[in-house]
């Protein structure tokens, strides 16, 4: 499956209203779009399962690259002095209204009906035998988009296994808590999130911060402002990753995309060790709080058949998505 195209709107196509700018949807779309939120809030939740492969599943991958590019100059500017009705004609706001609403209801069942950071500390070779399976399908998932193979990409695919083994074996287990670090996360993992076939959470889980960034999200939805110290500058840094580096991955997608997912598909593959379900944790009391002093990788005498069984179902569960994904760009 090759990845949409990126459209822009044209100077000939007219605002669906005087509010709205021209490519934005209107209001007859708003349950669609929210639906795609919803299936997308999902997948940014679980490690391993791409929320850019959910939408293109959806049909909304290139409306979804199309508003975040046109939060452009002008509507900076015109936000910056004021002036929110003509930065609405600008902004696509209605598909991010939409779209941000069914995110938002995708998390609060994925953090608190489901309660999933709580699962990762009870149920930890578990939840992870699901997301390794994930991962695991994510890796043949971006494999498959590579057409042509040559030693180019055979070495861009060595290079990212490389690159992805060294980042998860020179990041600590136990990373800092500060807002200038998660910030950056933020920045990384929107990124993540914007790339079909690459999770956002995932980045999260390699950075060491999955539990923490989550599990303040989901205290934020239980109105515990105090989240909002964690939830802040992680949203900030997701707002400047989309500023900053939104336009230049569309750039890289267009000219180089099969060596793009030749590294890519690398770097999951090298960083596929850090969720093995199977691992000696070593944890240390610091200050009252209890830190992960490291995690190795071990091969069990026994493997559980639950694990197994989950790992098998994440890998299956990509594979589905990937289907409808593949099925919806030939439609």
């Amino acid at each position: 499956m090759n990845l949409p195209a990126v459209q822009s709107p044209t100077e000939s196509e007219a605002p669906a209203s005087s509010a709205a700018p021209a490519g934005d949807i209107s209001w007859k779309d708003l349950p669609r779009v929210m639906g795609s939120g919803v299936a997308m809030g999902t997948a940014d939740v679980v490690p391993g399962v791409s929320g850019g492969t959910m939408a293109v599943a959806c049909g909304i991958y290139m409306e979804l690259l199309g508003a975040i590019n046109s939060i452009n100059a002008r509507a900076l500017q015109a936000l910056a002095r004021l002036r929110l009705r003509d930065a609405l004609q600008e902004i696509h706001w209605r598909f991010m209204l939409s779209l941000g609403i069914g995110i938002v209801m995708a998390f609060v069942v994925m953090l608190r009906v489901v309660g999933l950071p709580r699962l990762l500390q009870e149920h930890p070779e578990h939840v992870f035998g699901v997301f390794f399976g994930l991962v695991l399908g994510s890796v043949f998932v971006l494999g498959r988009r590579i057409s042509g193979w040559s030693v180019q990409l055979a070495g861009m695919l060595a290079l990212g296994a490389a690159l992805g083994f060294g980042i998860v074996n020179l990041v600590p287990v136990s990373t800092p808590e500060s807002p200038v670090f998660v910030f950056f996360c933020g920045m990384i993992a929107i990124c993540a999130m914007l790339l079909p076939g690459i999770s956002g959470s995932f980045v999260l889980l390699i950075l060491g911060k999955y539990e923490y960034v989550m599990g303040s999200v989901e205290r934020l939805l239980r109105f515990d402002l105090s989240a909002l110290a964690v939830v802040v500058p992680f949203a900030l840094g997701c707002l400047v990753g989309i500023a900053s580096f939104s336009r230049a991955l569309t750039w890289l997608l267009r000219r180089w995309q099969q060596p793009m997912m030749a590294l890519l598909t690398g770097l999951l593959v090298g960083s596929l060790w850090r969720i093995w379900p199977f691992q000696v944790v070593v944890e240390q009391e610091v200050r009252g709080k209890v830190r992960v002093i490291s995690a190795t990788p071990q091969w069990p005498a026994s493997f559980d058949g639950a694990v197994l069984a989950l790992m098998v179902g994440g890998l299956l569960a990509v594979a589905a998505v990937e289907l409808i994904a593949a099925r919806r760009q030939v439609s």
